[in-house]
């Protein structure tokens, strides 16, 4: 089956997102409060896009999900188009990597410092940073089990093209 990059993109997207939201919904549960992460981040959202009406708890997490789910599928088109780029250019691979590695600290800092933010409330930085590590995680996978020439790109790419 030929994978096109908007294909790969929005499953990959869907993927971690739903990896996410699930982990959230499991961590609030353990809390026993379920769906309280995507109703805070919603009521966040709708407080940044404009002033609180009478927005229930549904309207926030209808919300975020919303906005969740469309911000992974842009970040899955942005992982397709460089998994699809690197099938004609390997070092593109090596880049990304080192890209991602950046990426991953700077936002587990970033949800360090944010930790006590009002925004967040309760939620942890820890619980953001495992979430964001899952999907990561499924993502990655997903795209070397579509693409399994990525194992031979990222070895290509990263001992400087020699074979």
């Amino acid at each position: 089956m030929r994978h096109t990059i908007a294909r790969d993109g929005i499953v990959a997207g869907i993927l971690g997102a739903t990896a996410v939201a699930l982990w959230f919904l499991g961590v609030d549960t353990i809390y026993g409060h379920p769906f309280a992460t995507p109703a805070a981040l919603g009521r966040g959202l709708v407080g940044i896009l404009g002033p609180h009406g009478s927005e229930g708890t549904a309207v926030f997490v209808a919300v975020y999900t919303v906005f969740h789910y469309l911000a992974f599928i842009g970040v899955g088109l942005l992982v397709a188009v460089i998994v699809h780029f690197a099938e004609r250019e390997p070092s593109v691979l090596a880049g990304a990597m080192m890209l991602f590695v950046a990426f991953e600290i700077g936002f587990y800092g970033l949800s360090s410092a944010l930790s006590e933010s009002p925004f967040f409330g309760a939620l942890g930085w820890a619980q953001v940073a495992t979430g964001n590590l899952i999907a990561a995680v499924v993502m990655g996978v997903y795209m070397w089990r579509t693409h399994p020439e990525l194992g031979r790109e990222l070895n290509h790419a990263l001992s400087g093209g020699k074979t």
